[in-house]
């Protein structure tokens, strides 16, 4: 069935996490060069703490900053070493096999030009691609693809455009032709998830606002009282099975011959303002769902993984200290983590900032060094082959001075 044209409410934004869309053409110039590209990008909704995802070990100023919970190389829970400055969170252990074998790379204190502190506005400048929020009716993934010149459908008998389940979010809306899937698994619903969606609607829908508030409430009463019920949400073997699913077919979809070349997909349960875990408890699970999910691309991808980037991607990070509920508000820079057989890997991309209090962003966050969007330019144009001067207008328009980050893919 043809995928609704309207933009989708913010409600279904949520709702489209898991759900793989894709580009039914294939990449004209890369595929004079004999190349087959693909590529999937996996946004990540809720804000990654990107000092618990891959930790600046080699940063004076780290200990004192978060104390007990640093990750260090010697931590009771050590963090994988990737250089002398960095190392990443313990969960990823493929990862860092993928980062050893120069097929990972993870860009650090990056950000999009978003400067403020809401999940949706930063969602939407993350997927538009526009350098502020507002209404757009496109994302930048759409545009680029409409630039390129095809060779043709992958599958030259199939429909033109199809969905199955949820609406399609704002990243790959827009003028070329998309599929849709959704996992037949439905993400288990994460706390964060029900406070978001129950701040929608104290703005349109009184009477349910209160229903899931006083639902939220009996929750929280179960919980104290030792009623069985498991704080945070779902279990991580629930989280762990619908990130491999997810990400797992969506590699399936892109590794057939006759099948899809770009894609994109979300995953949601990010928001981490309380009892983070990020060595033992929850940011770990999803790290090492995440981690997990990075593993079936590579799996399912079979050879054509050698052709492959998966550039994960989310809103902004989170605050460099820890709050006062064990957890971390929302904040600015943090972690674009690249994988794939085509990237020309082993290397952590950083123009450090540092974690001095006078070095942080508004003395909360880190601050941001690197566009996201000169990351996404690099990997555009020097993957697909999309035109630089389309980037730079219609892709991410008003970039021009965000110069395509070079030598990514190899």
């Amino acid at each position: 069935m043809p995928s609704p044209l309207h933009a989708p409410s913010r409600r279904n934004v949520l709702l489209a996490s898991g759900a793989l869309f894709a580009w039914a053409y294939l990449p004209k110039l890369a595929r004079a060069e004999g190349r087959d590209p693909r590529f999937l990008t996996i946004v990540l909704r809720g804000a990654l703490d990107g000092l618990a995802a891959v930790a600046p070990v080699g940063d004076p100023n780290w200990v004192a900053l978060r104390g007990e919970r640093a990750l260090t190389l010697d931590s009771k829970v050590s963090a994988l070493k990737l250089d002398d400055f960095f190392a990443l969170n313990p969960a990823m252990t493929n990862l860092q096999r993928l980062y050893e074998a120069k097929q990972a790379i993870i860009v650090h204190a990056a950000a999009t030009p978003y400067r403020e502190r809401s999940h949706f506005d930063g969602q939407d400048v993350l997927e538009s691609g526009l350098p502020k929020a507002g209404a757009s009716d496109s994302g930048w993934l759409n545009r680029a693809l409409a630039g390129l010149a095809p060779s043709g459908r992958v599958d030259p008998h199939g429909s033109k455009v199809f969905g199955v389940g949820p609406v399609t979010p704002l990243v790959v809306r827009g003028p070329a032709p998309v599929l849709s899937w959704a996992p037949q698994r439905v993400q288990p619903a994460t706390a964060d998830t029900a406070q978001r969606l129950l701040e929608l609607y104290r703005h349109s829908d009184l009477k349910l606002a209160a229903v899931l508030e006083d639902n939220a409430k009996l929750t929280a009463i179960e919980q104290m009282g030792g009623m069985g019920q498991k704080p945070g949400g779902p279990g991580a073997g629930q989280v762990r099975a619908y990130f491999a699913e997810a990400a797992g077919t969506a590699a399936k979809f892109l590794a057939q011959p006759d099948g899809p070349r770009l894609g994109a997909l979300a995953l949601d349960g990010w928001d981490t303002h309380y009892n983070e875990g990020i060595a033992q408890g929850r940011l770990s699970q999803l790290l090492g769902a995440l981690d997990g999910a990075i593993a079936a691309v590579e799996t399912n991808m079979g050879p054509a993984w050698r052709e492959t980037v998966v550039a994960v991607i989310t809103e902004f990070g989170r605050t460099a200290r820890i709050n006062g509920t064990e957890g971390t508000d929302h904040g600015t820079a943090t972690v674009a983590l690249l994988a794939g057989g085509a990237l020309r890997g082993g290397r952590v991309i950083a123009d450090w900032p540092g974690l001095k209090s006078t070095d942080l962003h508004e003395n909360r966050d880190l601050k941001p060094t690197t566009d996201l969007r000169a990351v996404l330019k690099g990997l555009l144009k020097d993957h697909l082959r999309a035109d630089e001067r389309a980037l730079a207008e219609n892709v991410f328009p008003a970039s021009a001075n965000v110069r395509p980050m070079a030598g990514l893919v190899g």
